[in-house]
């Protein structure tokens, strides 16, 4: 059975103050049994507590994060500079996946910007695939936008015929798509998949504010902007559907993320999202 584990960006602010294997302890109480790290700099005292958490907490080291080249927004460790470091982490860690968060921006605007990414990518793959890893390409609502209608995620997934994917099921929502039907689509290529809820807010009484001021376009804009990143189960995703369809998928990991919390302490929206897991029988 795949394991639920925790993306560690929710808590990344709790490990720079508290230190990683803290973290790893509160999670591990949560019920949570792997981490995905991201937006975590892999240190040596990184490596150290994951390992230490993997030795005493039973947690998996389900992914690391990766850019494909070192630049001024990717985070974490980089293929083109910081290869050989890369796959010795994950040795150290017994980590078979690493995951590149999102495809570069001037990709998002141009089909020829996409095709270069999936090329470098599947170059990428490659290189990691003969160290035993598996590179996959995690999605967001952009990549169903459409290029001569072909979606910029199709591109990805023709010209880089080894990447994997990691699969989130909230971006797949907000790009238009039925979750539990791309989980199907890309069955055997993904292990890895993002749990995390679509949630519509009520609109904020700054909205009427608008109104009163005769600002309609100003209206328009909070009226169309009412969803949210949710605790599994606090939004209108089905999950009962979601989780099995995964699981025949192939998923190994199912990983809990929230990108904002809206105040809430990341623990206390864990522990929600966990309970609902649990609620649905796992």
């Amino acid at each position: 059975m795949a394991k639920f584990g925790v993306q560690l960006m929710m808590v990344r602010d709790k490990v720079a103050t508290d230190g990683i294997l803290p973290v790893l302890e509160r999670v591990a109480g949560l019920g949570y049994t792997a981490v995905e790290v991201s937006q975590i700099p892999m240190t040596e005292a990184t490596v150290a507590g994951l390992n230490q958490g993997r030795s005493e907490l039973g947690l998996d080291v389900a992914a690391l994060s990766v850019a494909l080249k070192k630049g001024p927004v990717a985070t974490g460790d980089a293929l083109d500079t910081d290869f050989a470091k890369i796959v010795d982490d994950c040795r150290r860690l017994d980590c078979r996946f690493t995951r590149i968060g999102m495809m570069p921006f001037e990709a998002m605007v141009n089909k020829d910007a996409v095709i270069r990414f999936a090329e470098e990518a599947e170059a990428a793959a490659q290189r990691l695939a003969a160290e035993g890893i598996t590179l996959a390409y995690h999605n967001h609502h952009v990549d169903f936008a459409k290029h001569d209608g072909e979606t910029l995620f199709d591109i990805v997934r023709r010209v880089s015929p080894t990447l994997h994917f990691e699969i989130d099921v909230h971006w797949v929502q907000r790009g238009g798509k039925n979750p539990v039907d791309v989980l199907r689509d890309f069955a055997g290529s993904v292990e890895l998949v993002h749990l995390k809820d679509y949630r519509v807010a009520t609109l904020p009484p700054s909205g009427l504010d608008f109104l009163a001021a005769g600002d309609f376009p100003g209206f328009m804009q909070a009226f169309a902007n009412l969803v949210q990143f949710a605790e599994v189960g606090a939004g209108n995703i089905d999950f009962a559907s979601v989780i099995p369809q995964a699981m025949n998928s192939g998923a190994q990991y199912l990983l809990v993320e929230q990108d904002d919390l809206y105040g809430r302490d990341a623990y206390d929206c864990l522990a929600d999202s966990m309970g609902h897991i649990r609620a649905l029988g796992y």
